[in-house]
């Protein structure tokens, strides 16, 4: 969050006359930070080999009672993770170059009594859209919260688009949309802090060596 707030001050200052815009911005971002308490960022990894960047995150959150009761009254809920890399330009905004976004949607299934975990992802510069569609069944829904905590080896950016010996940014979100909801229900949960749950986190990018140059077995997408 504070990367976040630091990269877009940098571009503010450069035009003085605006910073109470910008100050004012700032104190929404801040409000929106409290409200998204509900989750934490475990890790976060980045990696680039000869045909792509990678992203392998783990995010940690537990469901309240209230939005797990919806779930088991038949209410389906969506996760959506995004990453965007921008590239540092000293004269004006740092430009994005690069940038991937997931959605997940969880539903609990009454007949059989487990729990669906869909996943429709794609890279969001490619120019078929790129997307694919996983589903996976479980038991129970620890193990489906504990798949869809896991980010693990997510295609971000094409080779091309993240320049050698150029600084960079990353900027991770994780959020339950609650866009996605029934419009009813969106009314009764608006504002409501068990429903806020959310994390993100703005830092240098840092792509380190694929582990299997290292001699090990890669992360795979499951």
């Amino acid at each position: 969050m504070m990367g976040f707030i630091t990269r877009y001050w940098k571009n503010a200052a450069l035009e003085p006359g605006r910073r109470c815009a910008w100050g004012w911005l700032l104190c929404v971002m801040l409000w929106q930070a409290s409200l998204a308490g509900a989750a934490e960022l475990g890790q976060l990894r980045t990696e680039r080999s000869d045909d792509s960047v990678f992203l392998t995150a783990s995010v940690k959150f537990e469901l309240p009672a209230v939005v797990e009761e919806a779930l088991l009254k038949g209410i389906p809920l969506f996760f959506v993770v995004e990453a965007d890399i921008y590239r540092d330009r000293w004269y004006w905004m740092d430009k994005r170059v690069a940038g991937a976004a997931r959605t997940i949607r969880l539903a609990y299934q009454p007949l059989t009594r487990r729990w669906r975990v869909n996943i429709a992802a794609g890279h969001s510069n490619s120019a078929q859209g790129g997307r694919a569609t996983l589903n996976q069944n479980y038991d129970t829904l620890a193990e489906a919260l504990s798949a869809i905590e896991r980010v693990a080896r997510w295609k971000i950016a094409e080779p091309g688009e993240v320049e050698p010996g150029s600084p960079h940014t990353l900027d991770f979100r994780f959020r339950l949309d609650l866009t996605q909801l029934p419009r009813p229900f969106q009314i009764g949960v608006a504002g409501q802090r068990d429903w806020a749950i959310a994390v993100e986190l703005t830092q240098r990018l840092r792509l380190e060596t694929p582990r299997s140059a290292e001699g090990k077995e890669p992360l795979s997408e499951k």
